[in-house]
């Protein structure tokens, strides 16, 4: 298995297109509970191949990521060969971003001596949608990228 499998809530949600890629190997409900029962090493074989390919479709689509913690907001930029970060970090330790007072604190001190920034730009080690799956595996979450769009345009402008 290349990243890991859907949870349970996952494959309900998708349950249409779990029943269409069974279809596509010709294994009809019947079939499905038969190789559950008698079989079930296949059946979480079938599980684990559907979870692939949808993890393959959504990481191949994702373009921006976030990541919020107590003290940093690590927003990235996913490219091809590479990923471009901002890396906000608050310099006043009870700052807390998990927060909604914590977020207006940020917008209030955005470009303060209180907010340390970095910029970076690092080239993938290894192929791209592992790369972004280990970063949602530590906490990432697919974005629509307008913190990362919106703090970018200021910082190159």
């Amino acid at each position: 298995m290349k990243y890991t499998r859907l949870t349970k809530e996952q494959f309900e949600e998708l349950h249409p297109e779990f029943i269409n890629f069974l279809a596509t190997q010709s294994i009809d409900k019947a079939e499905w509970d038969k190789l559950k029962f008698e079989q079930p090493e296949i059946a979480e074989q079938e599980l684990d191949v559907f979870s692939d390919l949808i993890w393959e479709g959504v990481l191949s689509r994702a373009t921006f990521l976030e990541h919020f913690s107590k003290n940093h907001i690590f927003l990235f930029q996913c490219f091809e060969t590479y990923v471009e970060s901002i890396i906000l970090k608050s310099l006043v330790p009870e700052t807390d971003f998990l927060t909604k007072e914590g977020l207006q604190w940020l917008s209030d001190n955005m470009f303060t001596e209180t907010i340390e920034m970095k910029v970076g730009k690092k080239e993938f080690t290894e192929e791209r949608n592992v790369s972004i799956f280990g970063l949602i595996q530590q906490g990432a979450f697919l974005s629509d990228g307008k913190l990362y769009q919106q703090i970018n345009s200021i910082i190159t402008s």
